[in-house]
This record gives structure tokens, sequence and C-alpha cells, in this order.
């Protein structure tokens, strides 16, 4: 069964650069792109899941394919929940695909038809990560090449103090 829907799962802890540029090459491959954002409150998100929403549509609002939405669930039953078969990763590095490989087969083994679509950033935003986007933040270095500019703002803003 073909698929026009894709979803691309993460915390966007924040949203990044990066992040939209899978986004945007998702949404010229398929019909529907779903920006599914974890809750993931084990990992202690520097923003909470409405604040990640709001970053995540004020960054791909460009795009009329794409929505944005919060999940708590396990994956494969979202993807169901929203009539998708597929889900997009970012691959970044080595270690990335090692994981990503692991969530792949144990995705599959639970959801048989559920399959993964792979890329890889743009070059030129292959070292970007959330994480090292909060550091820098944290540190009141300048993030404004590495995230669209809600989150810049929103994360100039939190270290204000």
């Amino acid at each position: 069964m073909r698929t026009n829907t894709v979803i691309y799962p993460g915390t966007f802890d924040p949203i990044t650069n990066g992040h939209v540029d899978l986004t945007e090459r998702a949404s010229r491959l398929f019909g529907r792109v779903v920006v599914a954002i974890a809750y993931s409150e084990k990992k202690t998100p520097l923003f909470d899941l409405e604040q990640r929403i709001a970053l995540c549509e004020a960054s791909l609002s460009h795009l009329d394919n794409v929505e944005v939405t919060g999940f708590s669930n396990l994956l494969t039953d979202f993807a169901k929940s929203q009539g998708a078969r597929c889900v997009l990763r970012g691959l970044r590095t080595v270690a990335d695909f090692e994981y990503e490989f692991q969530l792949t087969n144990m995705n599959r083994a639970m959801f048989p038809e559920f399959e993964s679509v792979f890329l890889t950033p743009s070059e030129h935003l292959s070292f970007i990560s959330s994480s090292l986007v909060r550091e820098i933040a944290a540190l009141k270095g300048d993030i404004t090449p590495f995230v669209p500019e809600p989150v810049a703002l929103a994360l100039q803003s939190r270290f204000a103090e």
C-alpha cells in the first residue's frame, strides 16, 4: 500500500535549521508531513510541549502540507492514528545510523507495514543539533545561524537572566 503521509518525529527542543531543511525536503516527497513532537518529559526538555509546538509551527509556516502536533504514545500507534505507514528520520552520523537501524527493526516488529525513510541533512547543516544549540544559547553565544528566527528569540529570552 502506498502512503502519502510521513511522520517526522522528534523532541524538537528546539527545532533547528537542520530540522527545517529535512521537513522542506520531505514536503516535496510526500503529500502530507506530520511533524510529531514527543512529549518526552523524561528528557527534561528546555521548552514544554506547547512551546515546542508553537516554535515548530512558526518555523514551518511557509510549508502548506506540513502539520505540527504533539504525541505521547508509541510512534507506531501514533502513525496508525494519522493514517501513516512511513516515518522520516534524519541521519547525521554513523552513531545515528546504528540507533535508527535498531529502532527501525523494532518498529517494524510492532507494525510490519511501517517503513522508515532516512534523509541526511544538507552538508552545511550536518553539524547542528538541538543540544549544541541549547548549550551555545545558555553560554550567550550567537545561535542565529543555526535556528529559525522565532527559536533564536525564544532561546535568547529564556537565557536572558
